[in-house]
């Protein structure tokens, strides 16, 4: 099995839940436009000024996606 990453942009903010929550919509577009097999995507609050975006992609994908996307940041995902 390919190791798995899960890219996250971070937005902070009174604002950041819906913001993370658009930036998904965006994150199913690229994949959806780009017909790439990855389903795993979401946001999650941390606290009432801090929300993440995410999407887990392979060692396959990991490149295009940081390359063109720009996540703030990844990190090894088990799920």
């Amino acid at each position: 099995m390919e190791r798995q990453i899960k890219l996250v942009w971070d937005f902070r903010g009174q604002a950041s839940e819906k913001t993370a929550e658009h930036h998904v919509t965006h994150l199913k577009e690229y994949i959806e436009i780009e017909q790439l097999p990855l389903t795993n995507t979401g946001f999650e609050v941390i606290n009432d000024m801090h929300a993440i975006a995410y999407v887990v992609v392979t060692d396959a994908y990991m490149i295009q996606i940081r390359d063109v996307l720009k996540p703030h940041r990844g990190e090894l995902f088990e799920g």
